[in-house]
């Protein structure tokens, strides 16, 4: 409470008396206000509810914000990752074809270098085994293109396996 004013024996005047009786009405005023503020314990709890209406609000303004960074973030770091794996991809893919066309001029070779034999042994032979050679020519180039063929799928499958496991 507020300080009283301390007990006069009494007004000088009827003018001083009212000045009194206002003054008392002032104070009383006010501390009925407080009271009554204290008491209306469904404004104070609106005013409350407001209060933190106006926090969650803001709140979840902020949490918004912050899982849109982390989400461009995230994009960010798997578009890196993807770009990584793409470049490795092509890499190997490259790794692959090389050794493919490497093992497809091997068996080129290897399937000339029989052709040159086989011709050989037919000039050799005379004219009549040279037919005979020629055939042996023709059966011989089948398999070696075959064989030479599946040396090449047998590369390919072993580069998209290691691919695979990496």
């Amino acid at each position: 409470m507020k300080h009283r004013t301390p007990h006069r024996t009494g007004a000088k005047g009827p003018d001083e008396l009212r000045h009194q009786i206002e003054h008392a009405r002032h104070q009383l005023g006010g501390t009925v206000a407080q009271l009554v503020g204290k008491a209306d314990v469904k404004g104070r709890a609106r005013v409350r509810a407001a209060d933190l209406r106006d926090k969650a609000g803001a709140m979840t303004v902020q949490l918004r914000v912050s899982a849109a960074q982390a989400g461009h973030a995230v994009q960010g770091r798997a578009v890196q990752a993807g770009h990584a794996v793409q470049g490795r991809a092509a890499q190997a893919g490259h790794v692959v074809q090389g050794k493919a066309v490497h093992a497809g001029h091997v068996v080129q070779g290897k399937v000339a270098q029989a052709g040159h034999v086989a011709q050989g042994r037919a000039g050799h032979a005379g004219h009549a085994a040279q037919g005979r050679a020629a055939g042996v020519l023709v059966r011989l180039r089948r398999p070696a293109v075959l064989a030479g063929l599946a040396s090449v799928a047998a590369v390919v499958a072993a580069g998209v396996a290691r691919m695979r496991r990496r």
